[in-house]
């Protein structure tokens, strides 16, 4: 099959790229710009565009299909000249169905611990050599490709994100999927800009189990108020199976997960985590993997990339990044570093990036997601509030919201940059939470603190 990609550059795009070239596609595209990893990827593979813009003339009648990325424009003219050709055009999730329509789909949902909780799943499938295509929002360790697509696999497991397909349908991406198996993980409101209200937002989750395919499996976090209920109010024809928070011990910066043969050391830490855990055994066990083998595969889990990822590390000092930028995450990801590092300093930093976390509406929902730090920093630059439009916010604004009197705020990168490089780290966890980069913070120097 020959295939065009419209926005071939973006993190998930370029890896559905990749995968569909190994499976023997003739695969194009375009972007107006490619960053790192994603060019050199395309470019080893002879993917990449020779010149970065739009252009109309590679969308042809030989194409078999055209899948849009969500990074293109309703005007895009390649998009406008395949409507014009009449050429089938896909979303990335709606492309995603159709590779495995005819397998077993898992899909794994939530507003927080979706990547974390594929990644385990596919960690342990790949550790006792369980063949499975997939789709995962992280690169790991051990795995070429975000994306794996066969002819043979029974299996996809798939990531399934809320946010919506592309530009030109609306739907969020998991509504597609129509699941075999599903996992709700938590929910809490995301995406403001595309759902104004949390009921709205509830609404795309209730749709997702209705979505789940009849006699099907749903795995849920029961200790999640808004998952357990909206999911034992559903009368949707499957069966329904709860999961909860292990019992687990911390014994000298190391946690051990209880079970029935004894205390399992865990490369991994924090209750969010823990939980995440107990939910991909649920799903790992109806995929055919036996309580024993989970747990000896778990044990050398280190986690998806940027997710409570550890930077550096010595004696006295540890630093970590991790993605967390939603309320419900950064409040976690706070208390399970200071929960597994309780006789350090917890040095917090966040940074505000996101359209909702820029929102002077929303920042309100931080309120308490700091509070387990012992030293809490909040950077944030106006400029990208200006960029989304918003409305300017202000730094007793952030300070309210946070409710920590002694919050330091940054707008000036290299302000936070010298603030972070004058900290005396000894006896320190050092949490950077983002889904930036601190307006250029280089993770490589950040790992020179420690020398």
């Amino acid at each position: 099959m020959k295939i065009h990609f419209i926005a071939i550059g973006g993190s998930a795009m370029h890896n559905l790229a990749l995968a569909l070239q190994q499976k023997g596609y003739q695969i194009t595209g375009s972007d107006d710009t490619i960053h790192e990893p994603s060019k050199s990827r395309l470019e080893a593979k002879g993917l990449l565009p020779e010149g970065f813009g739009w252009f109309p003339e590679k969308i042809h009648s030989e194409l078999d299909a055209v899948i849009l990325g969500m990074h293109a424009k309703v005007d895009n003219p390649e998009l406008l000249k395949a409507q014009e050709l009449g050429l089938t055009i896909y979303s990335y999730p709606e492309f995603l169905y159709e590779q495995s329509k005819d397998k077993t789909r898992v899909v794994i949902g939530g507003s927080h611990g979706k990547t974390s909780i594929t990644s385990m799943i596919l960690h342990v499938l790949h550790y006792h050599d369980k063949e499975v295509d997939y789709m995962v929002g992280a690169q790991l360790d051990g795995f070429d490709t975000m994306v794996h697509l066969t002819e043979e696999n029974e299996f996809m497991v798939l990531e399934g994100d809320e946010y919506l397909s592309s530009p030109i349908d609306r739907r969020p991406k998991f509504h597609l999927y129509k699941p075999n198996i599903a996992l709700l993980s938590g929910i809490a409101w995301d995406h403001i800009n595309v759902f104004p209200t949390f009921d709205n937002y509830l609404e795309q989750f209730r749709v997702f189990i209705k979505k789940t395919t009849n006699g099907g499996i749903l795995v849920y976090n029961e200790e999640d108020e808004e998952v357990k209920k909206i999911v034992e109010e559903s009368s949707h024809p499957i069966k329904k199976y709860p999961y909860r928070t292990p019992t687990y011990t911390i014994e000298n910066g190391t946690t051990f997960l209880d079970t029935s043969d004894g205390k399992l050391p865990l490369e991994i830490f924090g209750k969010h985590n823990l939980q995440n855990l107990a939910g991909a055994k649920w799903i790992c066990q109806h995929m055919g993997i036996d309580e024993d083998d989970f747990y000896e595969a778990i044990s050398s889990f280190t986690g998806a990339s940027k997710r409570l990822e550890k930077v550096v590390e010595n004696k006295s000092t540890v630093i970590f990044k991790d993605f967390a930028h939603s309320p419900s995450k950064v409040e976690a990801t706070t208390n399970a570093v200071k929960e597994q590092y309780h006789d350090r300093t917890v040095l917090a930093c966040l940074e505000l990036h996101t359209y909702s976390s820029l929102n002077a509406e929303f920042l309100k929902e931080y309120k308490g997601a700091l509070h387990a730090a012992d030293k809490a920093v909040v950077f944030y630059s106006p400029h990208a509030v200006e960029i989304k439009k918003l409305e300017k916010v202000t730094a007793a604004q952030i300070a309210n919201a946070f409710e920590r009197d002694d919050l330091i705020i940054y707008t000036d990168p290299k302000k936070f940059k010298a603030f972070l490089f004058s900290q005396n780290l000894e006896n320190t966890a050092l949490l950077l939470m983002s889904s930036g980069n601190y307006g250029g913070l280089n993770f490589g120097e950040v790992e020179g603190l420690l020398n």
